[in-house]
């Protein structure tokens, strides 16, 4: 309940209570028992309603950290000083080098939105190691396409026309779609003046929003982007809805060209790798190896493997579904809008003692190379 509900509640209650005292002085009486019952319900819930509205006045009461902004900063110092105080006291006092207040309220800190984003391309190597464009609008793309006719060359003859192959041009084109992450600071952290806030709320934002991203760049979504397994053209089906063989990986990694190899890898579920683990080939070697030279960890048929939560296990219950990837992510074409929008909301959870700050993102994902990109599904 607000404070104008409360104070409400608290009067109507009140009144109440004058009511029954009134009516059995009126009478010349006692109170009886049930309206003893009745004053002392009365009285217990107006006395939490009051609890609940000397809360709610002491935490307007209180005054935020004020937080200095020293003139011989760098830019960038001095937009996480100044954003540190917009979190703090709920003000912008200073004049900002790179920050402002956007058309919908939002402040647009470029600084701060660049540390997120290079969070978020530290924590998932998916999102890395895709083909990004950082612009607004709608991007397209055009790529070379000979999936079904390819230039050829051959010895000519003279006077003998030569036989025309060649392959085309296409195109893919990446909208936009509005994602957003919500963190919940708590004022008494934000009042603690040791507390690094801003960096709190950079790693929060980036841990939900690669989370997220990294399901969508995989598997899309009906109504968003498409990501990497609606584009994927080269993939098979494994023979068991609980297994995969050694045959089936081959398979896998042999459907790209070599020409994509160099950097290829594998990602998977962990579950998943745990059983690869357990696979060997006609020599009683594991295939799967622990290198520590390798990026995570993990070699598989000389590739390294990287574990994501966002792939489905390999189980009967994901029929259908892509449950290992394959090949070099450049494949996947990424849009990322070149603004972040964060906005910092003081009130709406202001009774629980706690500042809300939500940033906001635009991005869309396709394959726009097929032949750089396959995956291993689950038999249906």
């Amino acid at each position: 309940m607000n404070k104008k509900e409360l104070m409400e509640k608290i009067n109507d209650l009140q009144e109440k209570m004058t009511s029954i005292v009134s009516k059995a002085q009126s009478e010349n009486r006692e109170l009886n028992e049930d309206e003893v019952a009745q004053f002392e319900a009365a009285e217990a819930e107006a006395k939490s309603a009051q609890t609940s509205l000397d809360a709610i006045e002491k935490v307007e009461a209180m005054k935020p950290v004020q937080v200095a902004v020293p003139e011989n900063l760098t830019p960038e110092q001095k937009d996480i000083k100044v954003f540190e105080q917009l979190i703090r006291t709920g003000d912008i006092n200073q004049s900002p080098t790179d920050m402002e207040k956007g058309d919908n309220g939002a402040v647009i800190p470029a600084s701060i939105a660049n540390k997120i984003i290079d969070k978020i391309v530290e924590i998932s190597p998916l999102f890395q190691d895709a083909d990004r464009y950082n612009v607004k609008g709608t991007l397209t793309i055009p790529y070379w396409d000979e999936s079904t006719d390819h230039i050829t060359v051959d010895y000519a003859t003279e006077f003998q026309a030569a036989d025309s192959h060649t392959g085309k041009f296409s195109n893919i084109s990446l909208t936009g779609f509005l994602a957003s992450a919500l963190v919940d600071v708590s004022k008494s952290l934000i009042n603690n003046s040791s507390f690094d806030v801003v960096g709190f709320v950079i790693n929060k934002m980036a841990q939900a929003i690669a989370a997220w991203i990294e399901g969508q760049l995989l598997y899309g979504d009906a109504n968003g982007m498409d990501g990497m397994a609606a584009g994927i053209t080269q993939y098979d089906s494994t023979a068991s809805a609980t297994q995969v063989t050694f045959d089936e990986l081959i398979g896998l990694q042999e459907s790209i060209p070599d020409a994509y190899q160099r950097d290829a890898y594998w990602i998977m579920n962990k579950k998943t790798r745990t059983q690869i683990r357990k696979l060997k080939d006609g020599d009683g070697n594991y295939l799967l190896n622990r290198d520590l030279n390798s990026r995570w960890g993990y070699t598989l048929l000389g590739k390294d493997v990287y574990c994501s939560d966002n792939v489905f296990e390999m189980k009967s219950a994901n029929a259908g579904k892509f449950c290992i990837f394959y090949g070099d992510m450049k494949g996947l074409a990424v849009k990322v809008s070149e603004e972040v929008s964060i906005e910092v909301l003081r009130e709406v959870k202001a009774a629980q003692h706690v500042v809300e700050i939500i940033g906001f993102v635009e991005l869309d994902a396709k394959v726009q190379n097929a032949q750089m990109l396959a995956g291993l599904k689950v038999k249906s």
